[in-house]
């Protein structure tokens, strides 16, 4: 699922050379985005997102998760976060699932200007090994990512890096970061595009690039439905990978 939110930065600036929409608002991000944002949950309030369906791989092989985030907001500035999830994958094998890695982190934002529309946060996480039939790393893993947010108009830029220590045998700890651009282009849709770089996470692994397109579409209160997607590269693979995820999320 999407705490450890998976690969960041890259071919950001051709990437991110967008044509302006139209109509004012406030901006968010966060999920869909493989990006994240400093922006934690309001206080005393819940955003939980499913079910969460994510997928990633490169033609018939693939893999992914689906379950359940919660975010609730704990304190002025905190957010935590938990993600249960249920892992698959599809290769020359066939099918094999079963439980993920219990996801916990926690989102302090520790600058905000609202005059400036300047945010700041940190967003430790990690994963403990409650996974089954494979389907995460038997070890304890951990994200140390730092998210910077600008907010102008209906416009948001965001994005950020951090270090993922990744045990499990064959496993290496590594960089990740990403950049993404939202726009709010009315009451009820935003949308926005990311680019996503990660290192090796793997002895012998290649490093990667992910390019994607999000939209959060506002149906009546409290329901939104979340989706992005886009290709992934991994250096020195001529063939292009893909991405996805979709989600229905509630907020109160």
């Amino acid at each position: 699922m999407r705490s450890d939110r998976r690969g960041r930065r890259g071919t950001a600036l051709a990437f991110l050379a967008v044509v302006a929409f139209l109509s004012p608002a406030a901006a968010y991000a966060g999920p869909p985005f493989l990006t994240d944002d400093p922006e934690p949950t309001e206080t005393g309030h819940w955003e939980i997102y499913g079910p969460v369906v994510e997928i990633e791989g490169r033609g018939g092989d693939f893999g992914g998760s689906t379950g359940v985030e919660i975010n609730y907001g704990a304190a002025p500035d905190l957010q935590l976060t938990a993600g249960v999830p249920v892992g698959y994958v599809h290769d020359a094998a066939g099918w094999r699932s079963g439980t993920g890695d219990l996801e916990l982190s926690a989102k302090y934002r520790f600058y905000h200007d609202e005059a400036a529309g300047l945010s700041v946060a940190a967003f430790p996480g990690i994963t403990l090994p409650t996974s089954t039939n494979g389907m995460g790393n038997g070890k304890v893993t951990a994200l140390l990512p730092v998210w910077i947010q600008k907010d102008a108009g209906p416009w948001s830029v965001f994005g950020g890096a951090g270090y993922a220590i990744n045990s499990g045998p064959g496993n290496r700890d590594y960089w990740t970061g990403g950049v993404a651009v939202t726009r709010q282009v009315s009451e009820r849709l935003l949308i926005g595009i990311e680019a996503d770089r990660q290192g090796p996470d793997a002895l012998g692994g290649r490093a990667s690039t992910s390019l994607g397109f999000g939209a959060i579409l506002q149906l009546p209160a409290p329901f939104r439905i979340l989706a992005s997607g886009g290709p992934t590269f991994d250096d020195g693979h001529g063939k292009a990978g893909y991405h996805g995820f979709v989600a229905l999320g509630l907020d109160f």
